[in-house]
């Protein structure tokens, strides 16, 4: 298979023929055997089925698979399942609302075949989209850009390729989605591209963007920065801030008790000192505690759940 392409979606249903329709014109143009992967993220309306009737068809060098969940788990849980299924030498990630062009997937694939790019990312340089979501949107690339040291214009594009060994090395999770290329730096993929695409309209449905998507999104940039040093290695991070923590405490306790026993100061409790110490102390086992049960969980990891309800195509 030479190229995967994933699309989750929501509630998408009068996009999912017409973009499937849309792909398989420029694969099968550009002679590109292709699976093309649904995964259906809870929808409420007629997705499921159009999707089924996509599997349906046939076309020359061209499958399609299906992914159905139970309920809406977001687009990270989505995409992370979609790539485990994805068997292409190149991974295409795109969002089903038909603003994203398949007529850019050849360049996607040039770039990751002929150039060795671990992963090429969209710019949607000239966005379709009103204002109240493109200047939030700038906003947030440019601390991630800031704060990642990776310079890309757009990281919250969906329009995205991968070797295939990029997406098999890494778990998206939460709204983490958007730091993928974070997760496939910190695992060594560093050489990382960007091109500028052609954004659309969109034609159909509406969007699913929210406010709450930016504070989610930086609470996981956070995780993200702390998960690049001390995903492997969380005592380094929690243990040396206990033992500082517990030091600071242990001294003053140490002082207060020569200050009694060689000094005799009887009133050290009224001073704040004091209880600082004992405050330290505690603050300092917790961290340590903290480090300890994170290595442990760190070696006995668990899947999630299984949400799947069905699949087709496979």
């Amino acid at each position: 298979m030479d190229l995967s392409v994933i699309i989750p979606l929501f509630n998408e249903s009068d996009s999912i023929i017409a973009l499937g329709e849309e792909i398989v014109s420029v694969c099968q143009k550009n002679n590109i055997k292709t699976e093309i992967i649904y995964v259906n993220d809870g929808s409420t309306d007629n997705s499921w089925n159009k999707i089924k009737e996509m599997v349906s068809r046939a076309h020359d060098n061209i499958l399609f698979r299906g992914v159905n969940f139970r309920k809406n788990m977001g687009k990270s849980f989505a995409l992370n399942e979609g790539f485990q299924y994805a068997v292409g030498k190149v991974v295409i990630t795109m969002d089903a609302d038909l603003q994203d062009n398949p007529i850019e997937i050849p360049r996607f694939m040039k770039l990751i075949l002929d150039q060795d790019f671990h992963l090429v990312s969209g710019w949607k340089k000239r966005r379709k989209d009103p204002i109240a979501k493109t200047i939030p949107t700038k906003l947030f690339n440019s601390v991630t850009r800031f704060f990642s040291g990776i310079q890309l214009n757009d990281f919250n594009c969906g329009f995205k390729a991968y070797k295939l060994e990029v997406v098999r090395s890494i778990t998206v999770s939460g709204e983490m989605h958007r730091y993928i290329p974070l997760l496939a730096k910190r695992k060594g993929y560093n050489k990382i591209g960007e091109i500028e695409v052609n954004h659309r309209e969109r034609e159909h449905g509406k969007s699913k963007f929210g406010v709450e998507r930016f504070s989610n999104g930086f609470l996981d940039l956070l995780t993200i920065l702390f998960l690049n040093k001390f995903a492997d290695r969380p005592m380094h991070f929690f243990g040396l801030l206990g033992v500082m923590f517990f030091l600071i405490g242990f001294f003053i306790a140490v002082y207060f008790s020569y200050s009694k026993i060689f000094l005799n100061y009887y009133n050290m409790t009224d001073r704040p000192l004091f209880f600082l110490g004992i405050l330290s102390m505690i603050i300092g086992s917790q961290l340590f505690l903290t480090g300890f049960l994170a290595e442990m969980i760190v070696r006995n990891k668990k899947n999630k759940t299984n949400q799947i309800s069905e699949k087709i195509g496979f």
